[in-house]
Formats: structure tokens, sequence, C-alpha cells
């Protein structure tokens, strides 16, 4: 579905990825990871089409990402941002009405199958009793639900998010990331972008793991995440569990 390679970005003359890949698939969960300021946020809008690349290539089924513009490239990729403006005296079913917009053409209203798509994309996420509710009346988790639904609304068959979990509780981050989850069980492509190393390895079926504008690594979250990698790139003397369908990482707080 996606494939980056060598991605270069440079913004304002400051190197910001200098050599970053990725590769997500249908019916796949992808979690990219790394420290601040590593880059995460800059390839996951790069792959998106909304950040200009100075190198590297980057094609959504085989076609360069620079060939796709508008409604082709929203067709194929849906894009949930880290920071959303919550404009004031919006209700939520309007709000995810906009998802629809590749697919309603200029001076036509919306139709009954966009209707449909809208009501489908809240089912999905559990957002349907919070349909006649103001954007800026919601909870951080009913807000990004809400965001989630308006690129569910898109009905495209890739959905990227950058840090959906952030400021969110520990209830809240576990609903978003089964929600994720089942959304690649379901057969989308998805990419996550997240802090949370625990939560990554929960839910990814692949983790990459990116610093300093660099791919260090791809694969299997036990795989990628061990002792020496945490402690070269985040600088911690931690350790990654899975057991049983649960994860945690044990860190030295104070050494």
């Amino acid at each position: 579905m996606l494939e980056a390679r060598g991605v270069q970005v440079s913004i304002g003359g400051t190197p910001i990825l200098a050599g970053a890949n990725l590769t997500v698939r249908r019916g796949q969960l992808v979690a990219l990871v790394g420290p601040n300021g590593a880059g995460k946020s800059t390839l996951a809008r790069a792959v998106a089409g909304l950040q200009k690349t100075c190198g590297g290539s980057i094609c959504w089924q085989g076609v360069d990402v620079r060939r796709l513009r508008g409604r082709r490239l929203a067709r194929l990729r849906a894009f949930v941002p880290q920071r959303s403006r919550v404009p004031d005296g919006v209700r939520v079913r309007d709000a995810v009405m906009i998802g629809r917009s590749p697919h309603i053409g200029p001076f036509r209203g919306a139709s009954r199958s966009d209707h449909e798509a809208v009501a489908r994309a809240m089912a999905r996420t559990g957002v349907g009793d919070l349909a006649g509710r103001l954007l800026n009346t919601l909870s951080g988790g009913e807000f990004q639900r809400v965001q989630i639904a308006v690129a569910l609304a898109q009905e495209a068959p890739a959905l990227l998010a950058d840090e959906p979990t952030a400021h969110l509780d520990l209830g809240a981050s576990a609903a978003a990331a089964v929600l994720l989850r089942r959304l690649a069980d379901d057969g989308l492509a998805v990419l996550l972008v997240v802090h949370d190393l625990a939560l990554a390895a929960a839910v990814a079926d692949q983790v990459v793991v990116i610093d300093h504008g660099r791919t260090v690594a791809e694969g299997d979250a036990e795989a990628v995440l061990d002792r020496g990698r945490l402690a070269a790139v985040w600088d911690v003397d931690a350790q990654l569990e899975t057991r049983d369908g649960r994860t945690a990482l044990h860190v030295e707080w104070l050494p």
C-alpha cells in the first residue's frame, strides 16, 4: 500500500529527515516510534503528501506521491493530525461529513451514500450518540474518536494517525489503540505514530524505529525494541516484556 525509501526533508535549511524508510501493507498496523525530535511526525506528513521532500521516494500503490493530488490522494489515505483546532459551533455529525469531501463534487450536496458512509464511520468509532454535540464540548478521548470517524468517512484504504493517544488518559488511550487495531484487522493499512512503546508493542504488526531522521530498525516489536536499542535510542535502561497478550516496559527510573 505504502512504500517509502530514503526520505529526506529539510525545513528552513535544517535537515529533519535524512534517510527514513517505511512500508505499510493492507490489513497491517505499523507503529512509528522514536524519541522527541526524531522526525516521526515529519515522516508521517511526508508520506501523507502534506510535507515536501528533498530526496528519496514515497509511493502509494506504486504511484509516486508527487503525482497524487487532491481527491485522488484523499481517496488513498486519510490523515488524523496530531493537533487539530476545535472550531466553535460545529457539531459532530457535520464534522464527520467533512470526511466525505473527496467524494462530493462541486455544486452538489451530500447524497444518500454520503450520509450512509458518515453513519458507518460514526458507528465504527462509537460516536453515534455524540452526533448532535458541539465539538468544543467533547472530552479529549471523544474528540479523538471523532477525528478518526472523519478519516473513516473518506473510505480510503489507508489511515495515518499522528500520535492519537497524546494527552489522553489510560482508558482513552487503550480505547483508541483497540479501535486502530480493529481497523487494521478489518483490512485497512494503518500507520500509528506513538510515543508509548508498550502500546506500540501490544497493537502493532511491525514497529519502525526512527532516530535523528533515519530509520534504524524495522520489524517485530520484541526484535527491534530490545534492551540495547532502548539504551542507544532513548538513553534509558529498560526492557520490554510481552506475555499472554499483555505488554510492559520495565524502566530503571532511578539508577
